[in-house]
C-alpha cells in the first residue's frame, strides 16, 4: 500500500528515492498517481529549459557539459531525458545512464529517460507529468532532452519555458526540412561541433534567417565534447527572463488540453489492441474503419 502523504513529503524534501518511486508510480499509471499529482506543492517559477534537434547533433553532449557546469555552482539540476519508443514493447529505446554516466554519482543531478510512447512530437501527457513531479522537489532548474525529430512546435513549447534548438554545421542542407514551427519557437540557436568545417558559415546563415523573420535569436558556437562555449550559453539560460504571461496562459491550456486527451485514452489498452488486430486482420474482409468502430 502507497502513503501518498509520506511519498508526497519525501519528495517536497529533496529525497531523490522518493522522487524515483514517484516518477514510476506517474509514468506507469500505478494505482493513486492521479490522486497523488493532484496533491503536489508544483513549484511553477522553477525554470525548465528543453533541448532539441535532429539525431547527432550533440544534445546529450552538451547536456552533460551544462549540468556539469551547473553542478560545480552548487545548483540542483534534474534532467528528463526522452527517448524513442520501440513499437513491439512501448520501452525506452535509449538509456540515459549511458549517454550521461559521467553525472550519474553527481549528489547535484538527477537523471531520468521516459519513453515517448507513441507521441509523433516525442512529449507523451506522462512527460509533463514527470516534469511537475520534479518542479515539486528541490531543483534549481529542470532540463528536458527531447528525442529530436519531428516534434510539433507546440508540444516543446507547450512544456519548457526556454527551447533551444540544436544543430551541427553539416545541417545546412537539412534546415530547410525541419519544421519551421520547430525554428519559430526556439529562443536560442546552438551550433555544436563548431571546430567542423562551415561552422561560421552555417551560423551565420541561420542569423540571416532569424533576420528575416524579424526575430532577435541568440546563436552560440560551442565544442560540448572539449565543455568550449559553454559559459556564453549557460549565461544566457541563467539570465534568460522567464516566459511571458501572455504566452503562458496559451501554453497551459494546451498542456491541459493534451492531460484531458490522455485521460479520455486511457481505457484504450495498446498491447489488447495489437492483439486484436493481429486476429482481426487474417480475414479477407479486413477493414480498419469497421474495426475501431467495434473496438470503441
Amino acid at each position: 500500500m502507497i502513503n501518498l502523504a509520506d511519498l508526497k513529503e519525501n519528495v517536497e524534501s529533496g529525497s531523490f528515492i522518493a522522487l524515483a518511486r514517484a516518477l514510476t508510480l506517474v509514468e506507469n499509471d500505478i494505482g493513486p498517481s492521479y490522486q497523488f499529482l493532484k496533491s503536489l506543492n508544483i513549484k511553477s517559477k522553477v525554470p525548465v529549459i528543453g533541448i532539441t534537434g535532429p539525431p547527432g547533433a550533440g544534445k546529450s553532449t552538451l547536456v552533460n557539459a551544462i549540468t556539469t557546469q551547473l553542478s560545480l555552482q552548487h545548483k540542483k539540476v534534474a534532467i528528463l531525458a526522452v527517448d524513442p519508443t520501440s513499437p513491439f514493447n512501448y520501452g525506452s529505446l535509449l538509456g540515459d545512464r549511458i549517454r550521461m554516466s559521467k553525472l550519474f554519482n553527481d549528489p547535484n543531478v538527477y537523471i531520468r529517460s521516459v519513453a515517448t510512447r507513441g507521441s509523433l512530437g516525442g512529449i507523451s501527457a506522462k512527460t509533463l507529468e514527470m516534469v511537475d513531479v520534479m518542479k515539486a522537489s528541490h531543483f534549481d532548474l529542470i532540463i528536458v532532452e527531447t528525442v529530436g525529430v519531428g516534434q510539433s512546435e507546440i508540444e516543446i513549447a507547450g512544456l519548457a519555458d526556454q527551447t533551444i534548438l540544436v544543430l551541427v554545421p553539416e545541417s545546412g542542407d537539412e534546415i530547410q526540412h525541419i519544421k519551421s514551427g520547430l525554428m519559430e519557437i526556439a529562443q536560442a540557436f546552438v551550433v555544436n561541433k563548431a571546430d567542423r568545417e562551415g561552422a561560421d558559415l552555417f551560423a551565420g546563415n541561420l542569423k540571416k534567417m532569424t533576420q528575416e523573420q524579424h526575430r532577435d535569436t541568440p546563436i552560440f558556437k560551442t565544442i560540448a565534447e572539449k565543455e568550449i562555449g559553454i559559459d556564453s550559453l549557460l549565461n544566457w539560460i541563467l539570465s534568460k527572463e522567464r516566459i511571458p504571461n501572455h504566452r503562458k496562459s496559451l501554453l497551459l491550456a494546451e498542456k491541459a488540453y493534451r492531460l484531458i486527451q490522455a485521460r479520455k485514452m486511457s481505457m484504450i489498452d495498446r498491447k489488447a489492441l495489437v492483439k486484436a488486430i493481429d486476429t482481426a486482420q487474417l480475414s479477407e474482409k479486413f477493414n480498419i474503419y469497421s474495426f475501431i468502430e467495434e473496438w470503441i
